[in-house]
């Protein structure tokens, strides 16, 4: 895995779990601005999906196993589009808790992925 891809999700599912924290402590829905900063994190935890399986096809292997690690690799790339896809079921503040905290599980998966990689 590429640390610094690993790092750089972390860090801005980090972000916006921040920035829809202080929404919600304000008492407002997710955004329109709130759904772009989801989609920077997608398109970079997808990044992520595309190199892990670029580096299972030549052949590195994980120390922790291969399953499980695809497992948490699909899981990182759908935590923040699931949680975004609820906030627009429920468009008070608690939209923007539930963006907020799967941006802090996807933060959680990312030092996961990092531990069952093996660096």
């Amino acid at each position: 895995m590429l640390d610094a891809l690993t790092v750089a999700v972390a860090v801005t599912a980090l972000a916006l779990a921040a920035w829809c924290g202080f929404a919600a402590y304000r008492d407002q829905p997710t955004k329109d601005w709130h759904f772009i900063g989801m989609a920077v994190v997608s398109l970079l935890a997808l990044a992520q999906l595309v190199v892990g399986i670029v580096q299972l096809s030549r052949g590195e292997r994980p120390e922790q196993g291969m399953t499980i690690f695809i497992a948490y690799l699909i899981g990182a790339f759908l935590a923040v589009p699931a949680a975004g896809f609820l906030s627009l079921t429920e468009r008070t503040r608690w939209g923007s808790v539930t963006v907020a905290a799967g941006a802090v599980v996807l933060a959680v998966l990312e030092v996961r992925l990092y531990d069952i990689w093996g660096n």
